[in-house]
Parts: structure tokens; sequence; C-alpha cells
């Protein structure tokens, strides 16, 4: 049976940004998480990251931009982050860029499926980020 799209290929996006720093899925998904449980030690639990790492992703997100992705109220009672307008515009862009990626190399992706052994299957990769 042929594999397709569906079977799990996709392109994973990382922009390297001028001052060498990175953009990654996971930052992204950072930010999503933190807009829905408004809490940066309840994102890190809900993406399984330690405290510490979540901390230094959303201090290094902030550093990184010339406007806050993330803003921090710390005792609040409602939550104690929020995402700002300019980290809910990084998310929409990288995910327009995500999309776009996937959409202009459907054609090879298509082409490496098909040369796929299919007797290979791959451990799956360990997480590459140190805390």
């Amino acid at each position: 049976m042929p594999l397709g799209r569906s079977d799990g290929a996709r392109i994973e996006l990382t922009i390297v940004l001028p001052n060498g720093c990175h953009l990654e899925q996971i930052d992204i998904r950072l930010i999503e998480t933190i807009r829905s449980c408004h809490s940066i030690s309840g994102a890190g639990r809900l993406l399984d990251i330690s405290y510490r790492k979540t901390w230094r992703m959303v201090n290094a997100l902030n550093l990184v931009f010339s406007s806050r992705v993330i803003n921090t109220f710390p005792g609040r009672h409602d939550g104690g982050a929020e995402v700002t307008p300019f980290g809910e515009r990084l998310v929409a862009v990288f995910r327009s860029m995500e999309r776009r990626s996937n959409t202009a190399t459907a054609a090879a992706m298509e082409e490496l499926i098909a040369s796929l052994n299919r007797d290979c299957i791959a451990e799956p990769a360990a997480e590459t980020r140190s805390a």
C-alpha cells in the first residue's frame, strides 16, 4: 500500500534569524499553550518541559524580538501570563509559513515518500534542546 502525506510526512520549520537565534515549532507550541492556559508553569507541564526550561524559553522569546511575546503577571489571581498582540502575530506568521512550505513542497514530498524503504522504521527522535 503506498504511503501518502497523511502518513505523517511533514516539513518542520525552523527559522534561523539574522541575530543567530532560532524560532522553532516548540516555541510556537509554547506560545499557543500559554494562550490557552494563561500560565507559564502550566504550559510547561502540558508540554512536558521543565519549569526552568519553560521560563528560559519565554525569556528568550521576549529578548529575541523588539516587542514582547509573553507578558507575565506573577501572583495574579486569574493567571500569570498572556500572549501579547505581537505574540499572536508571531504565531500566525509562523503557521502561515508552515502551510506555504508544505504546499510548495507537496510534489517533492510525494516523491520522497514513494522512495521509502518500507522495512525501515526509525526510532522516535529524542528531544534535542538542552535544559
